[in-house]
């Protein structure tokens, strides 16, 4: 569903919101969430999973749908789909993401598209959000690469991007069960991904009332991604929120 194509210009939408998917690391869903449900895409580097081939398929598929693309690097780790934490400095942090997202950015290059944003992707970002120097690696890279930056809202990636006067852009998942504390519950505990609709629904709501987050987050290696993105949609449009890549803003509302 479109939310644009169901609203008119007697009821127009009240809001806008970016939703975005993982995608690029060989699951078989990201054609169809890049084909009218999602804004934006957060495409492996192809270090934690993917390929060249994979890539570059995706980032085509993307710009023939305008969806906006973002650099998605991580752990070089792929028996655990970069999943696994690592103890790591900071500078080492900042050399891994520039040396990853400088291979995308040619690959993107190739194909005729810009990378717009910055988003670590599986351990890598789960640290930056609590532990200072992963947080000032990731940071610094983005500065380094002029990008923004998405993360958990309130996190201590949040409060060094403020610092250093990277854009950072409040990120919030439907799909992913949260802590107490608004952190995630990582993905190797029991019951860490959402499955009950209801729930996801219950969820997103909450995140879209606190106003908090500027750009909704699908996990595209979820054999339920297609389905937890349109219950998104639908949830969205009987909200009256547009979607919309928080890109767009930088490309003079287009």
């Amino acid at each position: 569903m479109n939310v644009s194509d169901s609203t008119n210009d007697s009821h127009p939408p009240r809001r806008t919101i970016d939703l975005s998917a993982d995608v690029g690391e060989g699951c078989p869903f990201d054609d169809l969430l890049l084909d009218g449900l999602v804004s934006s895409a957060s495409v492996c580097c192809g270090a934690h999973a993917g390929g060249p081939r994979t890539i570059r398929r995706t980032l085509e598929f993307a710009r023939d749908r305008g969806v906006a693309v973002g650099a998605h690097p991580g752990y070089p780790d792929r028996e655990h789909f970069g999943r696994r934490e690592q103890a790591i400095s900071a500078d080492a942090v900042t050399t891994l993401i520039l040396d990853q997202v400088g291979s995308l950015v040619d690959l993107a290059a190739e194909v005729g598209v810009a990378v717009r944003f910055l988003k670590p992707h599986g351990a890598l970002y789960n640290q930056a959000q609590r532990q200072n120097p992963i947080a000032r690696g990731v940071v610094d890279a983005a500065a380094e690469l002029g990008l923004p930056l998405l993360g958990l809202p309130g996190s201590v990636l949040n409060a060094w991007a403020v610092g250093r006067g990277v854009r950072y852009v409040a990120e919030g998942f439907a799909d992913r069960r949260y802590r107490p504390d608004g952190s995630l519950v990582p993905r190797g505990e029991p019951d860490a991904l959402l499955h009950d609709p209801d729930e996801m629904t219950t969820q997103l709501a909450v995140l879209l009332a606190r106003r908090r987050v500027a750009t909704i987050c699908i996990h595209g290696d979820d054999p339920r991604a297609v389905e937890n993105a349109r219950t998104v949609r639908r949830l969205l449009d009987d909200m009256r929120i547009a979607v919309r890549s928080f890109t767009a803003d930088e490309e003079g509302g287009g």
